[in-house]
């Protein structure tokens, strides 16, 4: 018998307007399981796993392969990060629109110049290839997306520092009217969605900057409809090579950025290079007790879980960083920000854990729901984060 609210692999395939042989192979790869399997083994499914399906074809429409559909869609019958996903959903279709409409304005310039020149514009065909590979950088700004805005939630729903860190970074960094700003590496700009109101108020130039084309149009749309009134530039590079004149920036921010830096001395020195004498870095980072408890939760689930592969601290952490910006700084002083997580729910510490870089979703694509009651057991009485954060205010 049919328990209710459920609905056969048939009916779910026939309302779905896809085949039941679809059905069965979403199963057997573990992209879509049923919610329900009778002792006769008919697998039943839910109007939940609809929206897990919407979210699977969208993907695979967008170009995505069954292999990173199965990793970016875990969790997502969860009603939160459900949102999330809709949301980073909604982002990448606007982005696709726009990189289409790249592609008809290349053809059609293309076309042109063959009409008229009898010749090809091979700089046009160029950036036509170009455009058309630029679904390879959809996966990543998916997956960057989501996990800026993971992290960022778990800090802020439950950080006992009410100041909040973006709050306190400005603070620090001393901005008054006239300034001429860089912020490298801007991600989604959640460092002035926090203090817009305090911008606002100061006659400043600010330019932001990040290596994510598609992450920095996303930043540029939604700050143009929603502050209208603040002026920013938009500018992808890559902070090795700055393409900058010297000296002409008061104040550089890298707000956890530098440890990600492949050569640190070049971008340090394209950063000293562009201030102007006198201007400030302010550069933030972490220590290695930063977080530990997240480390040794999952790890007690799975000990093959590595959060992250490399210690990002070690290449330029709290206790190291000050020796690292000597070299090209005449004044450095490390502030430290006072704060730990007090986390009562499940659900943000888990897109928090599955927003790391490490090989988490290996072992918790097949675990998922036994992680979730694990983590629920160990949030019920309040789970205590330490936080090991802070910066470094650098002056040319």
């Amino acid at each position: 018998m049919k328990p209710s609210g459920y609905y056969t692999s048939g009916e779910f395939a026939k309302m779905a307007h896809i085949t039941i042989r679809t059905v069965r192979y979403y199963d057997k790869a573990n992209i879509l399981k049923p919610s329900y399997v009778n002792d006769s083994g008919a697998r039943f499914y839910t109007d939940a796993d609809f929206a897990k399906l919407q979210q699977i074809l969208l993907l695979k429409y967008l170009g995505f392969s069954l292999d990173d559909i199965r990793s970016m869609t875990i969790g997502d019958l969860d009603r939160n990060m459900l949102k999330n996903s809709l949301n980073m959903q909604l982002k990448l279709v606007r982005e696709r629109i726009e990189q289409m409409e790249m592609v008809s304005n290349a053809i059609e310039d293309i076309t042109k110049a063959l009409d008229k020149e009898n010749d090809i514009d091979w700089s046009s065909m160029l950036n036509l290839i170009h455009l058309t590979n630029m679904e390879n950088t959809l996966k990543t700004q998916y997956e960057n997306s989501n996990n800026i805005s993971a992290r960022i939630k778990l800090h802020k729903l439950y950080s006992i520092n009410k100041q909040g860190w973006f709050p306190w970074v400005y603070e620090q960094c001393d901005i008054h009217s006239g300034m001429n700003i860089l912020e490298i590496g801007c991600g989604s700009g959640a460092f002035w969605k926090e203090t817009m109101d305090k911008c606002n108020q100061c006659n400043v130039q600010i330019t932001l900057n990040d290596i994510s084309e598609g992450m920095l149009r996303d930043t540029k749309r939604e700050f143009e409809k929603n502050y209208p009134e603040v002026h920013f530039n938009y500018q992808a590079f890559d902070c090795h090579d700055i393409p900058y004149d010297e000296s002409i920036f008061d104040l550089v921010i890298a707000n956890h950025v530098l440890f990600y830096c492949d050569d640190l001395s070049k971008a340090l020195g394209e950063i000293r290079r562009i201030l102007k004498p006198g201007g400030k870095l302010i550069c933030s980072t972490y220590g290695a007790s930063h977080m530990k408890e997240i480390t040794t939760l999952v790890q007690e689930f799975n000990s093959s879980i590595i959060l992250s592969a490399d210690k990002l601290y070690d290449r330029f952490g709290l206790d190291n960083g000050a020796d690292l910006l000597a070299p090209y700084f005449s004044s450095i002083t490390r502030k430290i920000y006072k704060d730990e997580l007090i986390v009562d729910k499940a659900d943000p510490l888990i897109e928090y854990i599955l927003s790391c870089h490490g090989n988490q979703n290996q072992y918790l694509l097949d675990r998922y729901k036994d992680f979730r009651t694990y983590v629920e057991r160990k949030t019920k009485n309040k789970f205590h984060i330490t936080k090991n954060s802070g910066l470094f205010v650098c002056t040319k």
